[in-house]
C-alpha cells in the first residue's frame, strides 16, 4: 500500500499500463508481419496450395504472447489501483479509461487471429 498521498503514483501506473499496451500492440503487427511474410515467400516461390507453415505459426505466437502481456497489465493495474488511497485518485478522474483501451486491443487481437485462420 502506498503512503505517498500523491497523484502521481497512480498517473505512474496508468503510464506503466499503456506502456504495455504500447509493447503488446508492437509485439502483435510484428506476429502478423511474421505471418504475411509467408505467404510473400509462397508468392515468391509460386508452390502449391498455401499452407501454414512455419512462419504462420510463428506469427500467431507473437499475436497470442501480445495477448497474455495486455491481459496481464490490465490485472497488474487492476491490482495497484486496489492500492492506492482515494486521495491518490484525482477526483473525477475516469481511472477505467487505460483499461477500456487495453480490453479494445484484446477483443481486436483475438478479431484477428479469427480472420487470419479463417482466411485460409
Amino acid at each position: 500500500m502506498s503512503d505517498l498521498n500523491d497523484p502521481r503514483v497512480f498517473f505512474a501506473a496508468e503510464r506503466t499500463l499503456m506502456a504495455w499496451n504500447r509493447t503488446g500492440l508492437t509485439l502483435m503487427a510484428f506476429g502478423f508481419v511474421l505471418e504475411r511474410f509467408g505467404l510473400f515467400l509462397h508468392v515468391l516461390r509460386q508452390t502449391g496450395p498455401v499452407g501454414r507453415d512455419l512462419s504462420f505459426w510463428i506469427g500467431i505466437a507473437f499475436i497470442c504472447l501480445a495477448l497474455v502481456v495486455i491481459g496481464f497489465s490490465i490485472v497488474q493495474f487492476r491490482r495497484v489501483l486496489r492500492t492506492l488511497k482515494p486521495i491518490e485518485i484525482p477526483e473525477r478522474y475516469c481511472t477505467w479509461g487505460g483499461i477500456a483501451m487495453n480490453l479494445s486491443v484484446v477483443v481486436l487481437g483475438f478479431a484477428l487471429l479469427a480472420y487470419l485462420f479463417s482466411e485460409l
